[in-house]
């Protein structure tokens, strides 16, 4: 008798998950690709979250963060160092009650599910090589902050860093926090280089710190050369002593 009941608690778990993937794949497909969302939606967001929330379990991550308190109210932009793809699917899961909106590489918006999911999130992609088109996305950003959308998500690095230390900034991010006068929430995350090494036999500790807050007033009146040097030394002095 006990067997069977297992079996029949084992077989029901097995079907809401099937049944939660088929409502994530249906409601993934019904995001209009062609379309610029102008508006959040908690039903996406509570897609997205749960299902990172179920992905980190799954890869066994354990999320360390610290420095929440420090938050300010409202909108800000938030800057990172970047490591991993994982960095900011976990970002926005830790952030998710903030509507965090990330710009992006296009590709990432081509992932399947999680792409259409992020682009009906308010995500940006950006252009890289053509500088009008990236001016539209930083325009954009401000709007998404002004009208109380999302709390936007960039790497001032721009890309991915496979080594120690930091690549070079791309300063034109913090035309975003100016524009908006918005401050500057300064992120670092350590660990999500090893997750793809530690699966499956290890699991993963993930250290997510806020590093600085830079207000408002500060980020309206200093350049943004000046303000990629400020973070960058922050953010360094957040990771010393990490060895990847």
């Amino acid at each position: 008798m006990f067997w069977w009941i297992v079996l029949w608690i084992v077989l029901g778990l097995l079907g809401v998950l099937l049944a939660y993937i088929l409502l994530l794949i249906v409601s993934a497909l019904l995001v209009d690709m062609k379309k610029e969302y102008a508006q959040e939606s908690k039903y996406y967001r509570f897609l997205l979250n749960s299902a990172t929330f179920m992905a980190t379990k799954l890869i066994r991550i354990k999320l360390h963060v610290t420095g929440m308190e420090q938050l300010p109210k409202g909108r800000f932009l938030l800057v990172s160092n970047h490591r991993s793809k994982f960095d900011p699917i976990l970002t926005w899961l830790v952030f998710g009650d903030r509507q965090p909106a990330f710009i992006s590489k296009p590709e990432n918006f081509k992932v399947p599910v999680f792409g259409r999911l992020i682009h009906r999130l308010c995500f940006m992609p950006i252009d890289r090589e053509n500088p009008r088109n990236a001016v539209k996305t930083i325009n954009r950003a401000v709007d998404l902050m002004h009208r109380d959308v999302a709390t936007v998500g960039v790497y001032p690095e721009g890309t991915r860093n496979y080594g120690e230390g930091l690549l070079p900034f791309h300063n034109a991010m913090f035309k975003i926090a100016q524009k908006a006068y918005v401050p500057v929430v300064v992120l670092t995350v350590r660990g999500t280089y090893e997750i793809q090494k530690n699966y499956p036999l290890h699991r993963s500790h993930v250290y997510i710190d806020i590093a600085d807050v830079l207000d408002a007033d500060t980020v309206k009146h200093t350049k943004t050369a000046a303000l990629g040097d400020r973070v960058r030394d922050t953010m360094l002095v957040s990771l010393g002593g990490y060895k990847p």
